[in-house]
């Protein structure tokens, strides 16, 4: 884990600057996030100030950053591995950061890229040379999921094409099903009761009819 050795920002005379964050996110709770504690340890970041979301980037409703920046403070410093563990989405990746460095007043730095350090080049240059990197690895980012998502659904149709079956396989009718069915039909019973009869929800049961007389 990171080391607890200091919950604050110092200057180079070691004044008292601000606090110090992390944050960490991973798409989903089978993915780990190792490979980002490790890049951020030799940082000095207090655990409780290491926030992680465990969930998709496509937008900001995450538990977790939402705590994280509702804590912050102006002249607070965010850590984060790369822009892409910030978010995924073009737009609103680059209004967090307009909400985060604009109006809270905090500064980031992503260690993945240099460049991409609100500490340095304060002046107006080096402003417009952050915000250019900003968009174009933003962009780059959310180029990146829109080609998964891409190649996933071209994978699924070759797939498909290929006679793959995708989902759970179609339960099959339960043995009483078609005497139910024709009492059912005969209305000899209502649709609730030959659910039951055969321990399907309405709504299974319908469906299953409904194929079940295609078939014949």
């Amino acid at each position: 884990m990171i080391e607890n050795r200091s919950v604050f920002a110092y200057d180079r005379k070691g004044e008292f600057m601000a606090n110090v964050y992390a944050y960490i996110r991973v798409s989903s709770r089978e993915q780990n996030e190792d490979r980002q504690m490790i890049a951020l340890k030799e940082l000095v970041i207090s655990e409780k100030n290491i926030f992680v979301d465990r969930q998709s980037g496509k937008d900001f409703e995450r538990p977790s950053y939402k705590r994280m920046v509702k804590r912050m403070k102006r002249d607070d410093l965010l850590y984060i591995k790369s822009i892409d563990r910030l978010g995924r989405n073009y737009e609103e990746i680059l209004e967090q950061w307009r909400i985060l460095t604009k109006e809270k007043g905090i500064d980031i730095v992503v260690l993945d890229m240099p460049l991409l350090d609100t500490r340095r080049g304060k002046d107006l240059m080096g402003t417009f040379l952050s915000d250019i990197v900003l968009q174009v690895l933003s962009f780059v980012a959310e180029n990146e999921r829109t080609n998964i998502r891409q190649r996933q659904a071209e994978g699924i149709a070759a797939a498909k094409a290929k006679g793959v079956k995708f989902g759970r396989p179609a339960l099959p009718y339960p043995e009483n099903f078609g005497s139910i069915h024709r009492d059912w039909r005969k209305k000899k019973i209502t649709l609730r009761q030959a659910a039951e009869a055969c321990a399907m929800p309405v709504g299974t049961f319908y469906a299953k009819a409904r194929k079940f007389e295609n078939s014949i």
